[in-house]
């Protein structure tokens, strides 16, 4: 695979869908991850005045969920903001943040869709092919598909089918709270993806490595 190409941020919206669906066949949605000590989240926020893009990046090991590593780059915004295309607005800071860490995460939770997306490659399959680490797509709200609502319990879960394709999972991470959009990134098989998102949830709505990195992001540019 040729990862330079995939990391090639100097595109027009046609050509970034272009490279989406040349590389979305090579998204594996199978399990090829080894033991999983750390856990990664990623978040990214914007100095629109500046228009820079501020990435931060979480390491937390489990089980406990205590952060071990963190890292913020800042990075210009080259690529305006195309629904469906967000990866190649945020993923050069989110790359550059992950340079800077000294703990590799074994797994990474992305704020994004994985293959939960038009062309079946979201921000969390782009960055799991970019960095060849198992990623799991963790987003607040759908983007394509269908789904039953699933039970008022925690755990519970309803596939989202797009196109007559099982896509990823709604799923219930607190009894009472809106469900979240679970979606294989790359190299995690959707079962296994939804129950390492239960295991970051031992309390909220949202993953713990989402709360960590986006607090992180958000206090950067609050005080950039």
């Amino acid at each position: 695979m040729n990862r330079r190409a995939l990391c090639r941020w100097t595109l027009d919206p046609e050509q970034a869908i272009a490279l989406q669906r040349r590389f979305a066949p090579a998204v594996e949605r199978r399990d090829r991850l080894g033991p999983v000590h750390t856990v990664g989240g990623v978040d990214a926020s914007y100095d629109d005045a500046r228009g820079v893009a501020c990435a931060a990046v979480v390491v937390l090991a489990l089980p406990e969920l205590v952060l071990v590593d963190q890292a913020v780059a800042w990075v210009p915004v080259r690529f305006p903001y195309v629904p469906g295309l967000l990866s190649f607005r945020e993923i050069p800071a989110v790359l550059a943040a992950f340079r800077r860490l000294r703990v590799h995460p074994d797994l990474v939770l992305c704020d994004g869709q994985g293959i939960a997306h038009p062309r079946r490659f979201g921000l969390a399959s782009h960055l799991g092919l970019a960095l060849d680490r198992p990623t799991i797509g963790v987003a607040k709200s759908r983007l394509v598909g269908e789904s039953r609502t699933p039970a008022n319990r925690r755990g519970a879960w309803a596939p989202l089918v797009h196109r007559g394709e099982r896509v990823g999972a709604v799923l219930r991470t607190r009894a009472g709270a809106r469900p979240i959009y679970v979606s294989i990134g790359h190299r995690v098989s959707l079962g296994t993806a939804i129950r390492w998102v239960l295991a970051c949830t031992p309390r909220y709505r949202l993953p713990e490595t989402t709360r960590t990195a986006h607090r992180l992001a958000g206090g950067a540019v609050a005080t950039s």
